[in-house]
């Protein structure tokens, strides 16, 4: 019988022994025990006890956020996430059931790609989404900022003196013989692109996507070249990561390929037949396995272009045609 708290308890492990079997055995669990996952398996003919291979369970896409509760068992969520959007489109809701879940998750993740959060101060340049008040990432960031236990991290608003205040925190960064996190949506930073010229030698940036429709839309290395050019950081890191998942992938030395924790795994889907499964470095759209999904639905569907290599990172190149402009992921990389 699948236990939500064992099952919990063996991904956060120090490693998980076996993906493909702990995958496996969580989607048997979530075909039977999620409504809306169980009717799209229904729907498509297939019997979960017939599924033998992560490569042949059925992905959900993820626009199944938008129009329903994707839950798997009754509980009360601890949290609701909300995905951002423009003022025409449906956002959508991931319903968690333990805070404590989303926590073991991106610390894990940022452990494993950055270290422990007391060597940064940490600060956020998220306009917008800290206005909506159930942003995962707000949420995230939050955290690490309390977890880091610095009093000059935190917020900073996107005003006439936001350049001169990173400019300050980057040379008490180096003071208190720590580095600067700068984590910040890509129209923020280009506006700072815009307006100044900055010498940030002790700070690292995280970008985190989201053009939300406010500029023309540039490629990551576009993006990239010019925060180098006029920001002038130690280095830029790139995170993936959207409201229907509780895992983030991240880029590291300079890389444009994304990295992803343990419990997380991507495959890409032929466009045109979304059962087939195409080998490494083929272009396709990505799939992804987040067990950490453990109460939503761990098996989603993107509408992001990308391709996987032989190291199990994942480039992200686009968004299929006519998918809907979405939060984080409103860039074409």
């Amino acid at each position: 019988m699948f236990s939500k708290e064992s099952f919990i308890k063996d991904i956060f492990s120090e490693s998980i022994a076996d993906f493909n079997k702990s995958a496996l055995s969580l989607f048997r669990y979530q075909a039977s025990a999620n409504p809306v996952y169980r009717e799209f398996l229904r729907e498509l003919h297939i019997n979960a006890s017939d599924i033998n291979s992560i490569e042949d369970i059925p992905f959900l896409p993820v626009e199944f956020f938008k129009r329903h509760q994707v839950k798997t068992g009754d509980f009360k969520p601890e949290l609701v996430f909300t995905s951002s959007g423009t003022t025409q489109s449906v956002t959508s809701s991931h319903y968690v059931e333990s805070s404590s879940v989303y926590i073991k998750s991106f610390i894990r993740g940022f452990h494993q790609f950055l270290g422990n959060p007391e060597e940064y101060i940490i600060i956020a340049l998220l306009p917008s989404y800290t206005e909506r008040g159930s942003s995962s990432l707000v949420y995230m960031v939050n955290y690490l900022i309390k977890a880091g236990q610095h009093p000059l991290s935190g917020f900073v608003p996107l005003n006439e003196s936001t350049a001169s205040k990173i400019q300050q925190l980057d040379s008490e960064a180096k003071k208190a013989n720590r580095k600067l996190l700068l984590v910040g949506v890509s129209f923020a930073l280009l506006h700072l692109c815009d307006h100044h010229l900055l010498h940030l030698n002790h700070t690292i940036i995280i970008e985190t996507g989201g053009m939300k429709g406010r500029r023309k839309e540039i490629t990551r290395e576009e993006l990239h070249a010019e925060i180098k050019n006029k920001l002038n950081p130690k280095s830029i890191i790139s995170e993936y990561g959207m409201t229907e998942l509780l895992s983030q992938a991240y880029t590291i030395d300079g890389r444009t390929s994304f990295f992803t924790p343990p419990q997380m795994k991507i495959l890409v889907r032929d466009i045109n037949d979304p059962f087939c499964i195409l080998p490494e470095m083929k272009n396709g759209a990505l799939n992804i396995i987040d067990l950490a999904n453990v109460s939503s639905c761990a098996f989603l569907a993107t509408s992001d272009i990308g391709k996987t290599s032989e190291d199990g990172s994942f480039e992200v190149l686009g968004r299929i045609d006519n998918s809907d402009l979405r939060g984080c992921n409103l860039m074409y990389y």
